[in-house]
C-alpha cells in the first residue's frame, strides 16, 4: 500500500484535495483514507456504542445497512494505516498528521515555528492542482506492508486454486538473549540491493515443485522488543513442501539479503556482524 498524507493549515484546501486525489486514484486501484480528528468522539457516551464503549469494551464495531465502524482504545496513525492495508487498500491518503514522519504534500508554507518533516512538494492553498504528477509522486513511495496484505495478495494469486495451504512466518525482536535485555534493533540495508536480494529469493523458491506463490517483507529503522521485523508467506500444494520453503526462505534471507543491525540493550549498544 502506497501512503501519502496531505498537510496543511485550517481552510488550506485539505479535504477538497484529498477528495480529488481519491478520484484520481481509484482508477489505479483501491483507495482508503485516513481523517485525523483530536479531541472529537465518533460514539458520544449517550449512544448505544458508547455505553459499551464506557462499559470497558476495548473494542466496538458498528454495523449499518452500508457501513461498518470500528471504535477502538488507544488508537494511532500506525493503526489505522494497517488497517487500511489489512483491508486491501492499495493507496492511503491521510488527511493532517502534520507532525508525524509520513511523506506529505504540503499545502502552502510551514509556519516558522513549525518542524514539519519529510515534505515531498508544497502547492499553493485552494488552487487548481495538477493531478497527474502527484498520482506519480505516490505510486513512487515505498510500501507500507503488513501480513495480512501479504497474504491478501497471495490469495490472490490466480493459481492459488492449486493450493492447499498458507504459511506464515514473522521473525520478531527477542527481548531476551542470552540473558541480556534488548530494548530495539536498528536495521540498515543497501536500498535497491537487498531489495533485488529478496525479490530473487521468491523467484527461487517459486521454481520448487508444487510452491505457488512466495512473497517476503524485511522491515527496517528502529524497531522495538516484541515488534515484527520479517514476514514470509507461502502458498503450496502440500505441508511438506509448505513448511520446507519457509525455513528455506528464511535461511535465504541470512546469507543472501545485505542488511545489518545495531542491538540496543541494557548493557549498551553494538553492531551485530552477521546479515541477520
Amino acid at each position: 500500500m502506497k501512503v501519502i498524507c496531505v498537510a496543511g493549515y485550517k481552510n488550506s484546501g485539505k479535504t477538497t484535495l484529498v477528495t480529488r486525489l481519491v478520484e484520481a486514484l481509484s482508477e489505479h486501484g483501491k483507495v482508503g483514507t485516513v481523517k485525523q480528528m483530536l479531541h472529537h468522539r465518533f460514539n458520544p457516551q449517550d449512544t448505544d456504542t458508547g455505553k459499551h464503549f464506557d462499559a470497558g469494551a476495548d473494542l466496538v464495531a458498528a454495523i449499518t445497512d452500508t457501513e461498518l465502524v470500528t471504535i477502538k482504545r488507544d488508537p494511532t496513525l500506525e493503526d489505522a494505516l494497517d488497517s487500511l492495508a489489512d483491508n486491501g487498500a492499495d493507496f492511503a491518503i491521510v488527511e493532517g498528521a502534520k507532525s508525524s514522519d509520513l511523506p506529505k504534500i504540503f499545502l502552502g508554507e510551514p509556519e516558522g515555528s513549525d518542524e514539519i518533516s519529510n515534505i515531498l512538494v508544497k502547492l499553493p492553498v485552494r488552487s487548481e492542482w495538477h493531478m497527474a504528477p502527484l498520482v506519480e509522486l505516490i505510486h513512487d513511495q515505498p510500501e507500507w506492508v503488513t501480513l495480512d496484505s501479504l497474504i491478501r495478495k497471495v490469495r490472490a494469486n490466480p493459481n492459488i486454486r492449486l493450493s492447499g495451504g498458507i504459511a506464515t512466518f514473522t521473525g520478531i525482536v527477542r527481548r531476551i538473549n542470552n540473558n541480556v535485555e534488548t530494548t530495539a534493533i536498528d536495521f540498515e540495508k543497501y536500498d535497491g540491493v537487498a531489495d533485488r536480494a529478496i525479490e530473487k529469493i521468491c523467484i527461487d523458491m517459486k521454481q520448487k515443485e508444487n510452491i505457488i506463490d512466495v512473497l517476503i517483507h524485511h522491515k527496517t529503522g528502529l524497531i522495538r522488543s516484541g515488534e515484527d521485523i520479517v514476514y514470509i508467506v507461502v502458498a503450496a500444494a502440500h505441508r511438506q513442501e509448505l513448511f520446507q520453503t519457509l525455513v528455506d526462505s528464511l535461511e535465504r534471507i541470512k546469507e543472501d539479503v545485505p542488511i545489518w543491525k545495531k542491538e540496543y540493550t541494557i548493557e549498551g549498544d553494538f553492531w551485530v556482524h552477521d546479515k541477520l
